[in-house]
């Protein structure tokens, strides 16, 4: 999704440097970029609207935009390998990818398994597939207008995280971790906390940390929470390369055709 994309860009130049306020201008800093999470954002929602197996998508992206940089260590010995198998990672990698499934789900229980399906083939331990579908169900919840109280209660009764913290509460101590059950939480409590798709993004970015990784979480809840303004959506489009903004257009019509229906 597209709020995904706009946070892994705005986030980008706060995970060297952290800014732990909300209060940081421009929105778009100078030295903005899309990373590798847009690049396999944009491989899982190429895999949902053409039915191309995500493993063939995100080592046909991955190896595309080698030198965008950003891989993590063992994710870029699984693109470059030959015969890919999950390495059961625990990381956020999974969740940080996985909002295009919310868009061509046609039930919770659907977004729920195409979540598993995109995110298994490489992070297969139970933490990693725990952060992914946590996600993508509270992705499908905001979509369908539950109210954030709400959201918070089912997906701690499905998946045991504590979404009852405050991003104030988490500000202070928070330390960079990759792990999925030590910055997907806060992610969520990011977004879900927001009062706008902007708020969301500024609280994703002042908790320090992964930036652009717990920014394109949070951007793509916020999204499907409160839409993102056109300035933002814009502004976002116009970082990304032609081959991206057509998988992208293609997942919203899918998404619109299903509404229309």
């Amino acid at each position: 999704m597209l709020g995904g994309i706009a946070g892994d860009i705005i986030g980008s130049v706060f995970e060297k440097r952290n800014h732990r306020s909300k209060a940081f201008e421009p929105f778009f800093q100078p030295q903005t970029k899309f990373t590798d999470d847009t690049v396999c954002i944009v491989a899982v929602a190429q895999a949902l609207v053409t039915g191309t197996h995500p493993v063939k998508t995100l080592q046909d992206w991955g190896r595309r935009y080698w030198n965008n940089g950003g891989w993590g260590q063992r994710f870029g010995l699984w693109l470059a390998d030959d015969d890919p198998q999950p390495y059961n990672s625990w990381g956020n990698g999974g969740a940080m990818r996985v909002s295009p499934v919310c868009l061509v789900a046609e039930s919770l229980e659907d977004a729920l398994d195409l979540a598993y399906q995109v995110t298994v083939i490489t992070h297969d331990h139970p933490e990693g597939l725990r952060g992914a579908q946590a996600t993508a169900m509270t992705v499908w919840l905001a979509l369908k207008k539950v109210d954030a109280i709400e959201i918070r209660r089912q997906v701690n009764q499905k998946f045991g995280y504590d979404l009852e913290t405050t991003v104030d509460a988490i500000r202070p101590t928070y330390r960079h971790s990759e792990a999925a059950h030590l910055s997907v939480p806060q992610a969520l409590v990011c977004a879900l906390e927001s009062t706008s798709f902007e708020d969301a993004i500024r609280n994703a970015v002042s908790i320090g940390g992964d930036s652009d990784t717990i920014a394109a979480i949070a951007g793509a809840v916020a999204e499907a929470r409160f839409g993102i303004p056109d300035e933002i959506a814009q502004k976002t489009w116009s970082y990304l390369p032609a081959e991206m903004r057509k998988v992208m257009s293609e997942l919203y019509a899918v998404r619109n055709h299903a509404r229309t229906e």
